[in-house]
């Protein structure tokens, strides 16, 4: 007889990481405008390069959750207006913090070169 825990949803399973980077990918032709996808393949591009040869395998399966939960949200246009989880900036290094106020001053930059087009 089954237990009430065969209903409740295991972890979720990590794909390996030529098909998270494909499925990203698809995800941004299919769900971002032209210059957001520009931007959010570049960035993938140059995290799934930078992270090739890492071998601590906690730092792998964190790199590929979190990569995982972004396709997810892609997928499901529920990352549209959605904040930073503070937590998760409280977890970031002063490297990650950076890299993510560069990739705001790009979404803002291109923002502005939008407007000045119209």
């Amino acid at each position: 007889m089954p237990t009430g825990n065969a209903l409740s949803p295991g972890p979720m399973a990590l794909l390996p990481p030529i098909y998270l980077y494909r499925r990203l990918l698809r995800a941004h032709r299919k769900h971002l405008p032209s210059e957001m996808r520009l931007l959010g393949d570049e960035y993938v591009k140059a995290e799934f390069r930078a992270h090739r040869d890492v071998e601590n395998p906690v730092h792998l399966i964190g790199f590929l959750s979190e990569w995982q939960l972004y396709a997810q949200k892609i997928e499901g246009d529920a990352w549209k207006g959605e904040k930073l989880d503070q937590s998760k900036l409280e977890k970031m290094s002063d490297e990650q913090l950076g890299q993510l106020y560069e990739l705001m001053k790009a979404i803002q930059k291109r923002g502005t070169e939008g407007d000045s087009k119209e």
